[in-house]
């Protein structure tokens, strides 16, 4: 987990918002019927909005809640998203620290997008979010599963190297930051749940100018660039470096920049 809390830019993660967007998407078609009318919905890491917006969509009478950490991510969530919904439902936004955050009542839905990752120990808060389930409620969430992949392994070696060690160790995740879909299929098995569990890996079109650091720049980079924030000259000379060698990695091609990415699924259903 990085030390230093990252600061986020909404701008600049929407700037990719259809391909994060989709894995999402797929995890909504495995989540089954809700028990609640209407159902009460527990968003975590919810960032700006968008795809807690998808929810609404799927259960038009829900009440959700999005939850966060970043400021500047609720504030754009609020300002795009927040309030009723034309099914009659409500879209709500609040502060929150997954890591600790403990369900405030019973929800039908507790689902997590791309969030868990940054959550060390994320097996350990199954356990209570499945509690706070009603019967017959689901948790479903998807994690990136590229850890191994070039744009990570090329940035933790820079930052692990002999000019940036001292400046930004421990600042990124490792590989281990999340599990195998068997290891999240049979610790929510162990927990009495109906569960399913998979990965995908989608084999995404980037287009632009060094297009896989600017995903990166909203994402997977962002506790470097909170760490030296302070120093933007070191922060350009960072950056200068990991684009050199994300260019080789990621060479762009006749239709533009395939950047592959695997993401892990799991989805588990209370006993009713």
């Amino acid at each position: 987990m990085p030390t230093t809390t990252p600061a986020w830019d909404p701008a600049q993660y929407l700037r990719h918002a259809d391909h994060r967007a989709r894995p999402f998407a797929d995890l909504l078609a495995r989540v089954p019927d809700l028990p609640g009318d209407p159902p009460r919905i527990a968003d975590l890491g919810c960032g700006p909005g968008n795809v807690t917006a998808l929810l609404a969509e799927r259960w038009p009478t829900a009440h959700i809640t999005g939850y966060d950490n970043s400021p500047e991510m609720l504030d754009r969530a609020r300002a795009d998203h927040a309030g009723p919904t034309p099914g009659g439902g409500r879209l709500d936004f609040a502060p929150a620290d997954v890591r600790t955050w403990t369900p405030p009542g019973t929800y039908d839905l507790i689902i997590s997008n791309a969030t868990l990752q940054w959550v060390p120990g994320h097996l350990d808060r199954f356990g209570d979010w499945i509690a706070a389930l009603a019967p017959g409620g689901t948790l479903a969430f998807q994690v990136p599963g590229n850890f191994d992949a070039p744009s990570h392994r090329l940035m933790r070696d820079l930052a692990g190297s002999a000019r940036w060690r001292d400046r930004l160790a421990d600042t990124l995740r490792h590989d281990d930051a999340v599990h195998t879909p068997e290891t999240y299929f049979e610790h929510l098995a162990d927990l009495g749940c109906a569960a399913d569990a998979w990965e995908t890996t989608y084999v995404q079109l980037l287009t632009g100018e060094d297009p896989v650091l600017d995903w990166v720049k909203g994402t997977g980079l962002r506790p470097v660039l909170t760490a030296l924030a302070d120093d933007p000259a070191a922060r350009e000379e960072f950056v200068t470096a990991y684009r050199g060698a994300l260019r080789e990695a990621y060479p762009a091609g006749p239709h533009g920049t395939l950047f592959p990415f695997r993401r892990v699924f799991a989805v588990a259903r209370k006993e009713v």
